[in-house]
């Protein structure tokens, strides 16, 4: 019986073993900012999967182009120009992006591609089945699974963070974003988000993205 008991607490071991190699092996590497673009993730997070408290996107999911061309809108003062008292939230980020040389942007964008995509919490729920049906006409641009879309300048929206998308789409509304002469892209999202009556279909059509897996 001693025999038995022991072989069975071996084979138990062993297999508890494989086990948690296995769940270690499967949890992806936590991406080191590099010196000098600490400042990022002190919003963003060490995985850049964003943070509500402070106002900050999941970038984790976001193509490196989009961001690239996101960091030059802040530069240039196509998104929250300074003065602006429309986009506050914005206004925060357009300083971070005005210190960065094009060397450091290229830094970012390297950092941003070696960071592991992770979706998202969902925090919003809305009605799915409504919100699928505004979605038709996004999905021209941004894809059926919102996956993206470059040669469209149509960035990924599945796994984005849903209070983010909210806000934008209310700030394409209002135009506190899209509305300054040479943005041409925020200009088009301008005319796309017309579709959206109400804040009601707004929370529908981002719970609807928040099922969506590209």
């Amino acid at each position: 019986m001693q025999r038995t008991h022991r072989r069975a607490s071996t084979c138990w071991l062993a297999y508890l073993s494989a086990i948690l190699s296995s769940t270690a092996s499967a949890v992806p590497e936590i991406v080191a900012a590099p010196e000098g673009l600490r400042q990022c993730v002190v919003c963003h997070g060490v995985e850049l999967t964003g943070n509500r408290s402070v106002d900050a996107p999941n970038l984790s999911v976001l193509s490196t182009w989009y961001i690239e061309r996101q960091l030059l809108n802040y530069k240039r003062g196509l998104r929250a120009p300074h003065g602006s008292t429309d986009d506050l939230i914005g206004r925060e980020m357009q300083p971070m992006a005005a210190a960065l040389d094009d060397e450091s942007i290229v830094s970012v964008l390297a950092f941003a591609e070696r960071v592991p995509e992770r979706a998202a919490l969902v925090t919003m729920m809305g009605d799915v089945a409504r919100g699928a049906k505004l979605y038709t006409s996004c999905a021209a641009c941004h894809g059926v699974n919102g996956e993206g879309n470059q040669s469209l300048s149509a960035p990924r929206l599945s796994g984005q963070s849903d209070w983010y998308l909210a806000r934008q789409l209310e700030n394409y509304q209002t135009g506190a974003r899209g509305a300054e002469p040479g943005d041409i892209w925020g200009a088009q999202m301008r005319a796309s988000v017309a579709m959206l009556s109400d804040e009601d279909d707004i929370d529908h059509v981002v719970s609807y993205i928040n099922s969506l897996s590209p």
